[in-house]
């Protein structure tokens, strides 16, 4: 069998509903699905020589794994047949999830935990995976039950690739039409890097900016079209504000999936602009892909 799809439990509503998701996501790739909570370790209040600390010690393990037992019961009502394991891990969730991803077809999280500053649009633990994990995160957010086509953030960057890869995938496996927007306007790279003065560098001809971006729309989805010609595609270019474009866009897509890095921004970064935007304040679930390593 092929690597598990992965999902963090917390006992939270949101994480409760990324398991309903990932249960879905393993039938559809014929996988199993591993439910892991982690406990974290209170170390630094411990003194020197104490034994190991342990959830058991504490009376914690009934309450995790009536967590862990409640949150299997729906995975097994959504996709009966799927092997389930459940894991508890004694450690930081975002260490765990880390660590637990770089064996998973694809990790899944809900948008807020339990732990945190009331108010925030999006954990932590979602936002540093986003940046650090390995592999697919998906990040379940928005409307409930979402219906509609797999929606591709298209930069054209090489680092995207294989995001472009996992978004017709995911189509072929829905069976569900994709839509490539490739969101273009006339501000030149070089307003995004400071490297020109941004009065300077507004392009003058538009269309001859549109024809260009209409050809990288092209030169990224065609091979992969070819690759997957079950899959319905929809070419979608666009003028306007790249971030929010993609928001409204996803009010009527099923999944929206991006590249963690586009070709705009600042270098260095492990998580774009486009991508944090769209992890806060995408209306449906939103599969972040990171490039090679």
């Amino acid at each position: 069998m092929s690597d598990p799809v992965i999902v963090g439990v917390d006992g939270s509503a949101s994480s409760l509903t990324a398991v309903d998701v990932a249960a879905r996501e393993a039938r559809l790739r014929g996988t199993s699905l591993r439910i892991v909570h982690a406990i974290g370790r209170p170390s630094a209040h411990l003194p020197s020589g104490a034994a190991p600390w342990s959830p058991a010690d504490h009376g914690l393990e009934p309450l995790v794994h009536g967590q862990l037992a409640q949150a299997e019961e729906r995975a097994h009502a959504v996709a009966p047949g799927v092997e389930i394991t459940r894991s508890v891990v004694t450690g930081d969730a975002i260490e765990v999830l880390e660590i637990e991803s770089r064996s998973a077809a694809l990790t899944v999280v809900g948008s807020r935990g339990l732990t945190g500053f009331s108010g925030l649009l999006l954990g932590s633990t979602a936002v540093h995976l986003a940046a650090h994990g390995h592999g697919p995160l998906m990040v379940v957010r928005g409307r409930p039950d979402p219906d509609g086509p797999v929606l591709l953030a298209v930069d054209g960057s090489p680092a995207g690739e294989r995001a472009v890869e996992f978004a017709f995938a995911e189509a072929a496996l829905r069976g569900a039409p994709l839509v490539a927007l490739h969101v273009w306007n006339t501000w030149s790279e070089g307003a995004y890097d400071g490297s020109l003065d941004p009065l300077a560098s507004m392009v003058a001809n538009a269309d001859q900016l549109q024809e260009a971006e209409q050809r990288v729309l092209d030169r990224t989805v065609t091979p992969w079209q070819e690759a997957y010609p079950q899959v319905t595609v929809e070419r979608r270019l666009v003028r306007s504000r790249i971030r929010n474009a993609l928001i409204d866009a996803s009010k009527e897509a099923g999944l929206v999936v991006a590249g963690a890095r586009g070709s705009g921004g600042f270098t260095g970064l492990l998580l774009g602009s486009v991508s944090q935007a769209l992890l806060h304040h995408a209306h449906c679930p939103v599969t972040v892909v990171r490039g090679k390593e």
